[in-house]
């Protein structure tokens, strides 16, 4: 190359550069933002999820998008984040979106419902089926946006002060249960109570309810239940996948730079698969400590889970009835959980059943 010819480059290069310097400071602007979750900070998976998720927003960032994170209580109360995200008290929160079936039924179907996804099939609808486009069609009316960042996995049934053998044993029974699944426990009898995490434990040692449900063996350990009921039950049918959500005030996610957009989805990725990760690592030890600690470990019966299903498809059904948008996003996920069983039946669960028949052997 003649040198003319170089200089001519040379310059042109460094023009170029002096503009593109503005351009990348512009797209990177100082953003503040905080987050208010539904989850106390001693529960560090569900709290875990949100530290991580706001970690990695500074760090992509350098920094210069920070999002403080606010525990259950320290803002709004733990039940009160959608109404604090989409008035604007906040810019986002982390919570289970069922909280809000007195606003719209349809946000339990995007977290739990019963008899519904487990998180592996949770996963591929949301992020590969029509999951997240029907969640964000619905959440718009409600001036949000979401994204899912976590999922603890199949929980468990519960503790209870008492023996559930029969049906009849659920009559009368002042159960903490979240979501959607009150209802269907409703028509067996159960009186449902929503009740926040960090207030569960108090309930259940002064009798004012009979029994409680949260996540499964790792948090339940931290809450103490086992010290106030001994029947641990299983399965939380209601509960076969839990997604938990971050909910972010529409009007601030649409002033966000491109940029930033794609780095809170790839850090709430991150956060969701941290989530079942940490829950799947410690809830084994934590249930061996429990039966050591005098935990009494119980199915629920066969019959109970029949009347249960039952129960749940016919609050389905009602529901779908009297609410369309219920009944669309239904039929999306009960379509999709049908075909993927077909998948299960002959891979995933023929090799997970044969694993743990012959778990001391392989």
């Amino acid at each position: 190359m003649k040198r003319r010819e170089f200089l001519k480059v040379g310059a042109a290069g460094m023009a170029a550069s002096a503009l593109a310097a503005p351009a990348i400071a512009q797209s990177m602007p100082e953003v503040r933002w905080r987050l208010t979750a539904s989850w106390p900070k001693s529960l560090d998976t569900l709290y875990g999820a949100c530290e991580t998720f706001a970690k990695h927003v500074g760090e992509a960032t350098d920094n210069k998008f920070q999002i403080q994170v606010f525990a259950a209580g320290e803002i709004v109360p733990a039940l009160q984040v959608l109404d604090a995200v989409q008035n604007g008290t906040v810019e986002l929160g982390h919570t289970a979106t069922y909280y809000y079936i007195g606003k719209d039924p349809t946000w339990a179907l995007f977290c739990a419902i019963p008899f519904g996804l487990n998180t592996r099939q949770q996963n591929a609808w949301f992020y590969d089926g029509d999951g997240m486009k029907l969640m964000n069609e619905f959440a718009k009316k409600s001036n949000v946006y979401c994204l899912v960042a976590g999922n603890t996995g199949a929980q468990m049934g519960g503790w209870f002060r008492k023996e559930i053998k029969t049906v009849e044993d659920l009559t009368g029974l002042k159960f903490r249960i979240g979501g959607w699944a009150g209802k269907t426990l409703q028509k067996l009898g159960v009186v449902p109570q929503q009740i926040a995490g960090g207030d569960i434990y108090p309930a259940l040692e002064k009798g004012t309810i009979d029994a409680a449900e949260w996540v499964g063996p790792y948090d339940d350990e931290k809450l103490g239940f086992y010290k106030v009921a001994p029947y641990y039950y299983y399965p939380g049918w209601w509960e076969g996948g839990t997604a938990n959500h971050l909910m972010i005030n529409q009007a601030k996610w649409n002033e966000l730079p491109k940029t930033y957009q794609a780095v809170v989805a790839a850090a709430a990725g991150l956060a969701n698969v941290e989530e079942t990760a940490r829950y799947d690592a410690r809830n084994p030890a934590a249930l061996k400590r429990l039966i050591a600690a005098g935990t009494q470990l119980r199915p629920f019966p066969q019959p109970v889970m029949e009347a249960c299903l039952k129960a749940s498809n016919e609050v389905n059904a009602e529901t779908s009835a009297a609410n369309a948008d219920y009944k669309k996003v239904l039929d999306s996920m009960q379509a999709f959980r049908n075909d993927e069983y077909l998948w299960w039946q002959v891979a995933e669960y023929t090799f997970d059943g044969f694993m743990i028949r012959t778990r001391t052997r392989a």
